[in-house]
C-alpha cells in the first residue's frame, strides 16, 4: 500500500461515507468505481502497455485521472478493499475459453471477496456487472441486466455469463488464487501480440444510469437492458471529444491513433458495425 491513499481513491469515485467491511459498502464501492472510472486499454495502442503493479494502477487511475483494463481496474480495487479490511482473493479468468482454448488462461483478472459468503467483484469486464454477485450458481439481476453464475464440473471450473447485450459472452474461472506468472505472461501477450484485440483497436467502456457506453474501434454504443444502439464516429476530432465527454479521458494524443483505428475498424467490422 506504499504511496496509495484510500481517501484519495474514495474521492476519485465519489464515495463520501465511512467504508465498512460489509456487503453494502462493497456494493457501493463497486458501483461508484465503475461509474467514475472507465475501462480502457488505450495505453496498449499508445505504446505504454500497463503492467500488474497495483501502485502503478493507482498512480494512473487515481492521480492522473485515467481508466484501465482488467488487471488495473481490479488490481486497484483489490488493494483498496484490503486496506479497508476486506478479505480479497485475485482469481484468473479465461474469457471465451471454449472457443479460443488455452491462450485465454489468465486473460482476465477478477476478485473473490469473502463476507457472509463469497462474492464475485469485477470492475474489469467492460460492459459486465455494475455490482457484485454471489459466487454461487444462479441468476442475478444487477442494474437491470441479467447475469448468471454456473458450475461447470470439470476441474472446478465455474462460468460467469454476461448479459445478453454484452460484448464478451462469458468467462470461466477456478476458485483459487491466480498464478501471478500466468497473469504476467498473458498480459504481455495481450499487450504485444498482433493477434490480440487490444493491439488491433480502441476499446473503452463506462457505466452510467441504466446503461453502459462503449467504444469499439470507430463504433460508439449505448447498451441498455432492452438492447443496444450504435453509430460510427466520423472524424479524428470527434473521436478525441467522445473520449473526453463519454469516458472522462482527456487524451489529445489519442488523435494519432485515428488512421490505424479506421483501417482496422473496416477490416474487423466492415459496414455492419453501426445500425
Amino acid at each position: 500500500m506504499s504511496g496509495m491513499d484510500v481517501q484519495a481513491y474514495l474521492d476519485r469515485i465519489g464515495y463520501a461515507g465511512v467504508p465498512r467491511v460489509d456487503l453494502a459498502t462493497l456494493t457501493e464501492l463497486h458501483r461508484r468505481h465503475l461509474r467514475a472510472i472507465p475501462y480502457e486499454s488505450l495505453d496498449v495502442l499508445l505504446g505504454a502497455p500497463p503492467g500488474l503493479d497495483p501502485a502503478a494502477a493507482y498512480d494512473k487511475i487515481v492521480r492522473r485521472g485515467r481508466g484501465g483494463w482488467c488487471y488495473e481496474m481490479n488490481g486497484l480495487l483489490a488493494a483498496m478493499l484490503r486496506a479497508i479490511g476486506f478479505q480479497v482473493t485475485e482469481m484468473a479468468g479465461a474469457v471465451l475459453r471454449v472457443e479460443r482454448g488455452a491462450i485465454t488462461l489468465g486473460n482476465h483478472l477478477l476478485l473473490r471477496v469473502d463476507l457472509d459468503r463469497p462474492y464475485l467483484a469485477d470492475t474489469g469486464f467492460g460492459d459486465g456487472m455494475i455490482e457484485p454477485v454471489p459466487m454461487t450458481p444462479g441468476a442475478y439481476r444487477r442494474g437491470g441486466f441479467d447475469f448468471r453464475v454456473e458450475t461447470l464440473g470439470d476441474e472446478g471450473w465455474m462460468r460467469f455469463h454476461n448479459h445478453a447485450h454484452g460484448g464478451a459472452a462469458y468467462y470461466d474461472f477456478q476458485n483459487r488464487p491466480a498464478d501471478p506468472n500466468q497473469l504476467l505472461a498473458t498480459s504481455r501477450w495481450l499487450s504485444h501480440s498482433p493477434d490480440s484485440i487490444f493491439t488491433q483497436t480502441a476499446l473503452a467502456f463506462r457505466h452510467g444510469e441504466g446503461e453502459v457506453v462503449s467504444l469499439v474501434g470507430r463504433t460508439l454504443n449505448h447498451i441498455r437492458p432492452g438492447g443496444r444502439s450504435s453509430r460510427l464516429i466520423a472524424t479524428e476530432r470527434e473521436f478525441v471529444e467522445i473520449l473526453r465527454r463519454e469516458f472522462g479521458l482527456d487524451l489529445p494524443e489519442a488523435a494519432r491513433l485515428w488512421p490505424a483505428i479506421c483501417a482496422k475498424h473496416e477490416q474487423l467490422f466492415g459496414e455492419t458495425a453501426a445500425s
